[in-house]
């Protein structure tokens, strides 16, 4: 039996570790001292010169901390390295401070991108982002988008074809469900997938924005990588534009959102039809896709997507960011995609997550459409939990009950 019941805590977030040294009764200018101590980090820095790599290094094990570059550094000067960071908040406060003095402009760079990134993981610069009148406050609960396709061949089995009715009807119910937007797509995405005319895919989605503008209370929001279809959606009644491919199709996407003042989702994506094989039971799925380096590259594609949104206009604050569950990855990359998808929050932006019904969820489970939602559900939860602020779903009923237990437990379980 132990005598001092030893723990090790399970503590993520500075408010929980405060609490902590509060039971403890610790003063308040100690716990100022601690809190800073607290918190470990490990932070990655790609590509940098042998000196700066270098001065990193000894700069950060000479205040307490670790840092891991390149065996090759040693030996050979005309070479770049990553590095990796280990250490609290206050060593990176230390070494931070330290960089800003140095003579070489790259490390106080270096130093600034840092801070940064510690700031947006942290959360600090989301707030809050207002929607067709709506408030929606990140962190505060997650969000629910349904989807409403107004297509013959969606993966997902739930196609509505060219019928209104039918299309405002699922909206309505999803609402009354407790849908806080509603995502409306006139054309397949699922591998494998034709693309279709612009003409039809207006034919498609006008019509049906147009009507549940009359009739919803919640924003519409147009999934398109088509910056003619965009235009058309907005002036039609959407609130927010979805853009499947983050603006590396039509980037022209990015000018209109600016214009029309309307936030913009901006998704990853590296889909390509020769990667995509299909099965009658499971449906498609992606094979043979190639990454360096998965949450590296995903992380890069969208920061590239979120500097090309601003350039063009478009509010930092009014972006949001997709990593494209399904999109131009294997089962096993968007298996790894979800579990380490915390490593999005140093965009700074709110993340919006569609794991909903995925071909990922049939191949590990070995289901057909019809079955996913219990893997839906699970992939719903471990989203929430590592970070995600809205997510895309089709069975909303049973999403909302998910999302709002994860959200007691992740959330108000932490306070």
């Amino acid at each position: 039996m132990s005598s001092f019941n030893v723990r090790i805590l399970d503590l993520h977030t500075p408010d929980e570790i405060r609490a902590e040294m509060e039971k403890v009764g610790a003063s308040v200018p100690g716990m100022k001292i601690m809190m800073p101590k607290a918190s470990f980090r490990v932070i990655k820095v790609e590509g940098l010169k042998f000196a700066a790599a270098n001065i990193i290094k000894q700069e950060m094990l000479a205040r307490g901390g670790e840092a891991v570059i390149s065996r090759q550094v040693y030996s050979t000067k005309d070479v770049d390295s990553d590095v990796l960071l280990l250490g609290t908040e206050r060593h990176y406060q230390d070494l931070l401070r330290k960089l800003r003095v140095q003579p070489f402009k790259s490390l106080g760079a270096i130093a600034s991108e840092v801070e940064q990134a510690l700031v947006r993981h942290a959360g600090k610069e989301l707030g809050s982002l207002s929607i067709a009148g709506r408030a929606f406050d990140w962190g505060d609960r997650t969000y629910i988008m349904g989807v409403v396709n107004v297509t013959p061949d969606s993966f997902s089995g739930d196609g509505l074809g060219d019928d209104i009715e039918a299309a405002l009807a699922q909206a309505e119910r999803m609402i009354e469900e407790g849908a806080d937007l509603i995502d409306v797509g006139g054309e397949s995405t699922r591998p494998g997938s034709e693309p279709i005319s612009i003409e039809e895919e207006l034919g498609r989605v006008v019509p049906v924005i147009e009507a549940l503008a009359q009739r919803a209370d919640v924003p519409i929001s147009i999934d398109t990588y088509r910056a003619e279809v965009a235009e058309e959606a907005v002036t039609a009644g959407a609130h927010l534009v979805n853009d499947v491919w983050g603006l590396r199709m039509e980037p022209e996407i990015a000018e209109l959102a600016a214009r029309h003042q309307v936030p913009l989702v901006l998704m990853h994506n590296r889909s390509r039809p020769k990667d995509a094989a299909q099965t009658a039971r499971l449906g498609g799925r992606y094979l043979g896709v190639e990454y360096e380096d998965l949450m590296a590259d995903v992380i890069r594609e969208l920061r590239n997507s979120i500097s090309l949104a601003v350039e063009a206009g478009v509010e930092r604050e009014k972006i949001i960011v997709d990593p494209g569950i399904g999109f131009g990855k294997t089962v096993k990359q968007n298996l790894q995609l979800m579990a380490k998808l915390a490593e999005l929050k140093v965009l700074g932006r709110p993340i919006l997550l569609g794991p909903s019904r995925k071909s990922f969820i049939g191949y590990t489970l070995d289901l057909p459409l019809d079955e996913r939602v219990e893997g839906t559900a699970a992939a719903v939860a471990v989203g929430i939990a590592n970070g995600a602020d809205i997510v895309r779903v089709h069975d909303v009923k049973q999403m909302v009950r998910v999302a709002r237990m994860t959200d007691a437990m992740v959330r108000r379980g932490r306070d």
